[in-house]
C-alpha cells in the first residue's frame, strides 16, 4: 500500500507540532500522574476505568494520527518560476464558471475550508485542476456537471 502523503503549509506544521508535543505530555501526565481507577467496583466493571480507558485510547489515536501525518508530510513551497504557469498544491487559481468568476487556494486536504475558498488537492475540482494551464476548460460532473475556464495561477505560498 503506498503512503499518503499529507500537503501542509509552515504554520500548519508547527500547530501540528504543538498539538503532538502537548497531547504527548497529557498522555504521560495521566499514565505516570495519576492512578487509573480499579477496573472492577464489587462484582461490576467500574464505569471509571471504562471511561478512563476510553479516554486513553482517543488520545492515543489522535497521537498515533499525528505521528503518522509528521511521519509524512510535505511543505507546500511555491514551484520554480517555469512550473508556475501550472495549477499545483499552493497556486491561487482564479476561475470563470459561466460568467460567474471564483477564487480557490488548492492545499492539502487537513487545511481544507471551502468557505475560505481552499480547496483540496484531492476534491473533484482541486484534483482536475492540478497540472492544468491558464486558458484551459476543465469539466467536473460531481455533484452536477459545471464547466471551469482558468482564468489566473498565483502562487503565494514562500
Amino acid at each position: 500500500m503506498e503512503e499518503k502523503v499529507f500537503y501542509i503549509t509552515k504554520e500548519k506544521l508547527q500547530e501540528l507540532k504543538k498539538e503532538y508535543e502537548e497531547l504527548v505530555e497529557s498522555e504521560r501526565s495521566k499514565v505516570v500522574g495519576q492512578e487509573a481507577p480499579k477496573v472492577l467496583e464489587s462484582e461490576d466493571l467500574n464505569p471509571e476505568f471504562v471511561s478512563f480507558q476510553e479516554d486513553m485510547n482517543s488520545l492515543r489515536d489522535r497521537i498515533e494520527e499525528l505521528k503518522n501525518i509528521l511521519d509524512s508530510y510535505e511543505l507546500i513551497k511555491k514551484p520554480p518560476k517555469e512550473k508556475q504557469v501550472f495549477v499545483g498544491v499552493g497556486a491561487k487559481v482564479k476561475i470563470d464558471s459561466n460568467g460567474k468568476k471564483d477564487e480557490f487556494t488548492i492545499v492539502g486536504t487537513l487545511e481544507a475550508n471551502p468557505v475560505l475558498g481552499k480547496i483540496s488537492n484531492e476534491s473533484p475540482v482541486g484534483k482536475a485542476l492540478l497540472g492544468r494551464k491558464i486558458g484551459d476548460e476543465i469539466i467536473i460532473s460531481s455533484p452536477s456537471k459545471k464547466k471551469y475556464k482558468i482564468k489566473n495561477i498565483k502562487y503565494e505560498i514562500s
